[in-house]
């Protein structure tokens, strides 16, 4: 079967994916060296669903299609205010801490790669980024991952504090 034609039988279900890295992994045993392939995937709608999927396998494309699956089964929904974000958040995963920042329009996508990958696919068109610590692209991803996961709409916070949206805007 031809690429063009796994690629017309893949369902069109609205999500993307996006390859952020490929790792080539080797595991010394008696009989030499065993070599095997991690990819990291992030899959997303571009709505405010997003999802990262990491696996293992013995070629490049076994563990990417691995990875999107995983991707596919762990896509989280985050809060959007007009292609950006309600407010600022730090998200930490390990040592990578990554500062996400809400930015007025036209100002784009501001941040490294792993990070622009999450954050493109979410359907974020407008943020400031900064990633401390460490540069890991699976411990960046991860650490976007959990700062996106920490938003909340005026609304959800105002619920959560049983007042009014006005009076949590001031």
């Amino acid at each position: 079967m031809a690429r063009r034609e796994r690629e017309e039988l893949k369902p069109d279900d609205g999500f993307t994916s996006k390859l952020v890295g490929v790792n080539r992994i080797s595991k010394t045993v008696k009989g030499g060296r065993n070599m095997r392939f991690s990819a990291l995937i992030v899959v997303g709608d571009g709505k405010g669903s997003v999802g990262i999927g990491a696996a293992k396998a013995a070629e490049v494309p076994e563990a990417i299609k691995k990875a999107e699956l995983l991707a596919r089964r762990n896509l989280i929904k985050i809060a959007l205010a007009d292609h950006t974000i309600p407010h600022e958040t730090i998200g930490v995963y390990g040592k990578s801490n990554v500062l996400l920042r809400p930015a007025p329009e036209g100002t784009g996508v501001i941040a490294g790669s792993s990070v622009r990958a999450v954050v493109e696919l979410a359907g974020i068109k407008n943020i400031t980024t900064k990633a401390y610590g460490s540069r890991n692209p699976i411990n960046c991803v991860k650490a976007t991952l959990e700062g996106l996961k920490s938003l909340r709409t005026p609304e959800q916070v105002a619920a959560l504090r049983g007042k009014t949206v006005e009076e949590i805007l001031g």
